[in-house]
């Protein structure tokens, strides 16, 4: 059997998901207004943002800020796919850092079946308690010492 070399361009599915993932905050930012309003709460609806919007940054380890009905802070992840409900996603230190460090404060809402008929539930800190976390990625920082000695090691210049 002959393996078929798949190609795609990563910065193509880089922004479709990136679309995808505005696209479940949208919604997510429009049912906490709606909320809000229909329990009379419309200072608390119309303070409901997104937190960094148009830009790729996970700084603050979550996605919308939004309210509880009694005024505390509601700091939403949202994870959006088109797959189904069990189907993975990505989640960065920063943004499980905030979920223990706000575990009352901070629910993920998982949207699935996005494209064809968006369902969503939301996850409660701890997550471990509902997902297997795995490291996929890691940052390789150099250490001084061996910036010194690369070229020792065989490292050449270009």
């Amino acid at each position: 059997m002959t393996a078929i070399a798949r190609k795609y361009e990563v910065a193509e599915r880089d922004a479709r998901n990136r679309a995808l993932g505005r696209a479940g905050q949208e919604r997510v930012v429009a049912h906490e207004r709606a909320r809000l309003l229909a329990a009379g709460r419309t200072v608390l609806a119309e303070r409901t943002r997104w937190v960094v919007s148009h830009l790729d940054d996970d700084g603050a380890g979550y996605d919308i800020l939004s309210f509880a009905t009694n005024g505390s802070n509601r700091l939403i992840e949202v994870k959006t796919t088109n797959g189904w409900e069990r189907t993975l996603f990505h989640i960065t230190r920063n943004e499980l850092a905030v979920a223990e460090e706000r575990r009352s404060d901070w629910p993920l809402v998982r949207w699935w079946n996005f494209a064809r008929e968006p369902k969503a539930f939301e996850l409660l800190p701890p997550l471990e308690a509902n997902v297997s976390l795995m490291a996929t990625s890691y940052q390789a920082n150099f250490i001084q010492w061996a910036v010194s000695r690369l070229s020792a090691f065989g490292a050449k210049t270009w």
